[in-house]
């Protein structure tokens, strides 16, 4: 059975054609037993957890936990204690944006980031500046778009408390050695936080072989339902920083004198969780390691090889970003065309692309541009969707060049 017939959106056709859908780095599809738990969920077994003692909260509280420890064993957390129920990256990233600027940094200090982050990795930590009085300085990039990692070794000579960076860009396809840079971070005494929201669908993170101090990555684009995130955070941390959210489960006893708090991890989670996405993930998860890492990469490899010549074979297109390590994303640009305009043809053609500056404008402002079309590839694509993507492209230099 081919890993397409696992996604039943891809046989519904958009605008008339076959569906080629190449926005998996805003949000992937999902396979058919994340869709199966889901609505199973919400037909049969709705109720709460961590609050009922009849049956139905109850088997929903153990399904729950089961997926935390099912991450936790994923990503080779050392404990269920350092697995943060979120929304996603972005509440991922605020939340330590928050609670571990309030523990750990104060006037003056230098948190790194790099030029290729996601706005949800700058916004954060600038907010926090503002309040903390906080330096914010940034690692800049080569024309292929990798890290220039002698510039960051001279900004870690300026001893920052935090380092905060991407592991894949979601614009460039930049696979960043996270190794040596949080080895580097740490040996210069810094904390490390990683934005794992387009590597964990790639390829395979252990945050204990690591050394990471925090992760952060999103369900929905690991063929999971959306509003739900992952924070991995080491226990020691987590245990010192304060809350990020007041209200029910994350408290031990409330009086209108004194709140104290609940332990880890629920410390970090009030209010409802997603209950039924929670538990469809497990099911992401499930079907991913039924796939396999290795084959993932080999699909993915394969992918970025093909799409990477295909582009090439156009003397007008421009790739932005082409980086020695990089997986199947791909940015890029019709000389003569506004991406707007591509998007839209490609839309009548079947192909489902995201245009514009994909949450990340500094780095349009590194390569001199405020938009671009990105064609971002999941398990599910083939060389089908590449010959249909290269058929499009075609009808977007006849119709406007």
């Amino acid at each position: 059975m081919e890993i397409a017939e696992y996604f039943p959106q891809l046989n519904y056709p958009m605008n008339g054609k076959r569906l080629c859908y190449l926005d998996t780095g805003a949000t992937s599809l999902k396979p058919k037993s994340v869709i199966k738990s889901l609505a199973e969920h919400l037909e049969k077994h709705a109720s709460n957890v961590h609050r009922g003692i009849y049956r139905i909260s109850e088997e929903n509280t153990t399904a729950f936990e089961q997926v935390r420890n099912l991450v936790k064993n994923f990503i080779g957390a050392n404990s269920t204690k350092e697995i943060i129920f979120t929304k996603g990256t972005t509440e991922s990233i605020n939340l330590v944006a928050h609670s571990f600027s309030e523990q750990y940094l104060s006037d003056g200090d230098l948190v790194l980031i790099t030029e290729m982050e996601h706005h949800s990795n700058i916004v954060p930590w600038q907010l926090v500046a503002k309040k903390k009085n906080l330096k914010i300085k940034v690692v800049p990039i080569n024309d292929q778009g990798e890290l220039i990692l002698d510039e960051y070794q001279t900004l870690l000579k300026e001893r920052p408390k935090l380092v905060a960076f991407t592991a894949v860009s979601n614009t460039l396809g930049t696979i960043n050695p996270i190794h040596e840079i949080v080895a580097m971070a740490k040996k210069s005494g810094a904390y490390t936080l990683i934005d794992a929201a387009q590597a964990l669908p790639h390829y395979k993170l252990n945050v204990a072989d690591l050394g990471v101090d925090f992760l952060a990555f999103s369900a929905h684009k690991f063929y999971g339902p959306t509003g739900l995130g992952v924070l991995y955070g080491r226990e020691e941390l987590l245990e010192k920083m304060p809350p990020y959210q007041g209200g029910g489960n994350m408290i031990a006893s409330v009086s209108f004198l004194e709140t104290t708090f609940n332990e880890l991890p629920e410390k970090f989670e009030a209010g409802t969780p997603a209950i039924a996405e929670v538990i469809a993930f497990g099911k992401a998860i499930d079907f991913f390691n039924s796939i396999g890492h290795s084959r993932a990469r080999e699909i993915d490899h394969h992918l970025k090889l093909e799409c990477e010549d295909m582009l090439k074979s156009f003397k007008d297109i421009t790739i932005f970003g082409e980086a020695k390590k990089k997986v199947a994303i791909f940015s890029f640009g019709i000389k003569g065309a506004h991406p707007h305009d591509i998007g839209q043809i490609l839309d009548k053609e079947g192909i489902a692309v995201r245009t514009g500056h994909h949450c990340t404008q500094p780095l349009m402002k590194r390569f001199g541009v405020t938009h671009m079309v990105r064609a971002s590839f999941g398990i599910y694509n083939n060389s089908e969707d590449i010959k249909q993507f290269k058929q499009g492209l075609q009808k977007v230099r006849d119709f406007l060049l």
